[in-house]
């Protein structure tokens, strides 16, 4: 009894890239079944003639059953249309392995320093291009698995991804002792220089990590160039850390003086009196230190200043002005003659008969005189009549 037609659908494993159908030379009408994530390439008398995706499809051949065994008769048995199909699987095939034979020789491009490495990872490959994939890997073999897929490419890989690490490391200036927190930058630089590679075989690289980096540890040469950039970093982190210190300090410093400086104004106005008062109260209190109003002039100090100072400490530094006032005019004084005021500009003592001032020149204002407008007797030194503020 022979077969109208044949059912012919993927039956091989799922690391699989290409897989054979064993029937072959099928009959015309015989029904093609393409799952999802697969894709069939028709073959008739060796060539590939139609690729079919997900879906249910009717294959006309030449092979029609009666007359095709009388056919097969005259060439004992051998249809003489042949015909096969191969089936592609396009899902992503993850958790290839692979490894460098070999180290990798560069120069350390922070030190200029040789050295040699190893690396190792894990890829993920999916079938891109299936006519392409299938006359130059598989031609008339059966199936493609992972494990032939990789014993292919393996010198192909090898040359590829040891010349890439090198140029890799060079370009980006991978610190050897950085390498490690940096594998996702360096896979990725890497699968970016392998795609080309693997495209021109009809395979898409979709992932490629490198999972670790084999240095040299033990070799002496590589543990002279260790201890060579851990003292260097050791050096820079001391350094790094005084700096950080002093800037602390200063910091601190700073928060103490803010610290003071409010504390010293809500004293002041608990207290009730300002910062210029203050400074008045020192100013009175250093007068009242001295034995002469000469020396409290020699301080630059004049009666504009002293005016200002009012408030809370008006009454005690006026106490201490009559004082200082007081004493001068009971001490003896090398100038006969008697003070009866002092200059306007300067604070220098002034005479009855001086018209100018002798320390700074300014013109002396007559104390007699008598306001121009209300005829009020001026007592002291002003430039306003107290009574009506005309200005003298």
């Amino acid at each position: 009894m022979f077969k109208i037609f044949d059912v012919i659908k993927y039956e091989g494993n799922n690391d699989t890239f290409i897989w054979k159908h064993p029937c072959e030379d099928f009959n015309c009408l015989s029904q093609l079944i393409v799952h999802e994530n697969q894709e069939a390439v028709f073959y008739m008398n060796g060539q590939a003639l139609d690729l079919f995706g997900p879906g249910r499809y009717t294959l006309k051949t030449q092979n029609i059953p009666l007359i095709g065994q009388a056919l097969n008769l005259v060439t004992g048995g051998m249809s003489p249309f042949h015909c096969e199909v191969y089936f592609i699987n396009k899902s992503e095939q993850m958790s290839i392995k692979w490894g460098t034979d070999s180290r990798v020789q560069f120069i350390e491009p922070t030190y200029n320093f040789p050295l040699s490495v190893g690396a190792s990872g894990e890829m993920s490959l999916r079938a891109a291009d299936s006519r392409k994939l299938l006359v130059k890997l598989v031609g008339t073999e059966n199936d493609l698995s992972q494990a032939k897929l990789v014993s292919h490419f393996r010198s192909f890989l090898m040359t590829r991804v040891k010349t890439y690490i090198a140029q890799i490391i060079k370009s980006e200036s991978i610190n050897i002792f950085e390498i490690d927190e940096r594998l996702t930058q360096f896979s990725e630089a890497i699968r970016n220089l392998l795609v080309p590679d693997f495209d021109d075989y009809g395979i898409s690289l979709e992932k490629f990590f490198v999972n670790r980096v084999m240095k040299p540890d033990g070799e002496a040469q590589y543990e002279k160039f260790k201890e060579l950039h851990f003292r260097q970093y050791a050096d820079v982190a001391e350094a790094k850390l005084r700096q950080q210190t002093t800037i602390i300090e200063a910091e601190t410093e700073a928060q103490k003086t803010v610290i003071d400086s409010k504390a010293q104004a809500a004293k002041r106005a608990q207290e009730g009196y300002t910062y210029q008062q203050e400074r008045g109260f020192d100013v009175a209190e250093k007068v009242a230190e001295n034995e002469a109003v000469g020396e409290f002039t020699n301080m630059g100090v004049g009666f504009g200043t002293m005016a200002g100072v009012g408030g809370a400490v008006g009454g005690m530094v006026g106490g201490m002005m009559n004082d200082a006032m007081n004493t001068a005019a009971s001490s003896p004084k090398e100038n006969t003659h008697t003070a009866h005021g002092f200059c306007e500009e300067c604070g220098a003592p002034l005479y009855s008969e001086s018209d100018f001032c002798e320390e700074c020149g300014a013109k002396v204002i007559n104390h007699n005189d008598i306001c121009k407008n209300c005829g009020y007797k001026f007592e002291r030194q002003s430039k306003f009549c107290p009574k009506c503020g005309t200005r003298r």
